[in-house]
């Protein structure tokens, strides 16, 4: 069983209100071979929100509020039910305060990378689930002919 980002299955989840579509992860959603997540909305906050950047160790909206309790529990939810199905592999949307794997925004909110993992990407590698981004997916689905596993 494969986690994924819900606004890369076609959910219109994210901060502004739209999806991500990529290609193959609506399918493997349909087909029960994968499950889509929102931590954001799991968190409980609304769509669209603010945009949300992590700032020294905290997640705080382009005007300052800290929603980092609402990004953690998200998190946490999204991991239990990564656990509770048997993921072993999640692909998240690149770059977000909670699904960034690798590289993130640096919480200037001018577009620049810095090193590091949105909330739940942090917490699904600490519990030995393999995260990809989805151009790392898309990569991986080209070189491979079509599987993913």
């Amino acid at each position: 069983m494969i986690l994924v980002s819900a606004c890369l299955s076609g959910v219109e989840c994210r901060y502004n209100g739209t999806a991500f579509p990529c290609v193959g992860l609506a399918e493997l959603v349909s087909s029960g071979k994968a499950i889509a997540v929102c931590p954001e909305v799991l968190g409980g906050l609304e769509v669209p929100r603010l945009p949300a950047e992590i700032v020294e160790f905290r997640v705080r909206t382009s005007q300052g509020e800290d929603v980092t309790d609402a990004y953690q529990a998200g998190a946490a939810a999204a991991l239990r039910i990564a656990l509770e199905n048997g993921c072993k592999s999640a692909v998240l949307k690149a770059r977000s305060p909670s699904c960034g794997s690798g590289r993130i925004y640096d919480g200037s909110f001018s577009g620049r990378l810095i090193d590091g993992d949105g909330l739940l990407a942090g917490l699904l590698k600490q519990a030995g689930i393999t995260v990809y981004t989805e151009e790392e997916y898309a990569v991986r689905i080209e070189k491979s002919g079509g599987e993913f596993e």
